[in-house]
């Protein structure tokens, strides 16, 4: 985008991730607005209520961090704990490209009340750039914490990158019926960006041509955490309140840049031909077990549900 000053847009868009700079205070970070690619990632599963809601967190987090992949590489989330939800998993093909699922025990859900559905474990961060770039992986244990809280733990320890996480999930009741909606805002202290670069938006009510004052780094980056952490959860699933207007609330004092934004999309890698590859693996014995009640092979993707039917004959059974 243009380094000149321009009017804060108040168009609403939906399934984005939206890059932004705080260059007064060496801060960088992306906000994540879900609308109907996660009430897609969702519908197609009859998740109680307090899973679909840690589902949608572990997918905005996920859209947080792997969007700085650019156009290829994959970024994987996953999570194995002893809690009512055992596993979690999110995969985020990049450059937009989501997909989900959880696995849980129903009578521990209902038993625990919405409240430390994960338990102990780990959360782990997978990282695949692409190409013959070398394969990363982060993890951080779980020990009864949120996801926005393990996020945190992870960027203090293993990245030593000063961070703020803020998720919100929420549901949305219209005429047409109930859908889901998710937030993220992640904001990172980065001082090798360096400062004195023009915003976008003007920083607040300061006369024209004022100068942003230097700040120390420490001081910076105390600026920037308390700034972004007065966003509100409302804020973040608001589909009244474009991004670039929170962004704008957040920082206009110091003057926020925005870049161009990144579609997302609920989008499974499941095909029929790669059923059908998987399964012209097995032996013929294995493809028998496979047979139902109809006489054909069903599969269904645990991802977007997805049921295709295959004829045993096509295997040689």
């Amino acid at each position: 985008m243009s380094a000149a000053d321009r009017e804060v847009s108040a168009s609403v868009v939906d399934d984005i991730v939206l890059p932004f700079a705080v260059e007064a205070l060496n801060a960088r970070g992306r906000l994540v607005r879900l609308g109907a690619a996660i009430d897609r990632l969702l519908e197609g599963h009859a998740y109680p209520e307090p899973v679909s809601r840690l589902v949608a967190e572990a997918v905005v987090l996920a859209a947080l961090l792997g969007s700085t992949l650019k156009l290829e590489g994959r970024f994987q989330l996953q999570t194995r704990t002893d809690g009512p939800v055992s596993m979690l998993l999110v995969d985020f093909d990049a450059p937009s490209s989501l997909r989900a699922l959880a696995r849980f025990d129903a009578a521990r859900i209902d038993a625990a009340a919405g409240q430390d559905l994960l338990g102990r474990g780990h959360l782990a961060f997978t990282i695949d750039p692409g190409g013959d770039m070398t394969r990363y992986q982060g993890v951080v244990a779980l020990e009864g914490q949120s996801l926005e809280d393990a996020a945190h733990s992870y960027f203090e320890r293993s990245e030593q990158i000063p961070t703020l996480v803020k998720m919100a999930v929420g549901e949305t009741i219209t005429s047409a019926g109930r859908s889901w909606r998710a937030g993220g805002l992640i904001v990172q202290y980065l001082p090798e960006a360096g400062p004195g670069r023009r915003a976008d938006f003007h920083p607040g009510d300061a006369p024209e041509g004022t100068e942003p004052h230097a700040v120390d780094e420490d001081d910076a980056w105390t600026e920037a955490k308390a700034l972004a952490a007065t966003t509100e959860a409302h804020e973040l699933i608001d589909p009244t309140l474009s991004g670039e207007r929170l962004l704008y609330r957040l920082f206009h004092e110091r003057g926020v840049r925005v870049f161009e934004p990144t579609p997302l999309a609920a989008r499974c890698r499941c095909t029929a031909e790669g059923v059908d590859s998987m399964l012209r693996s097995f032996p013929p014995e294995d493809i028998r077990h496979m047979i139902g009640d109809d006489g054909m092979i069903s599969v269904t993707c645990e991802f977007c549900s997805t049921k295709r039917v295959f004829s045993p004959a096509e295997y040689g059974v």
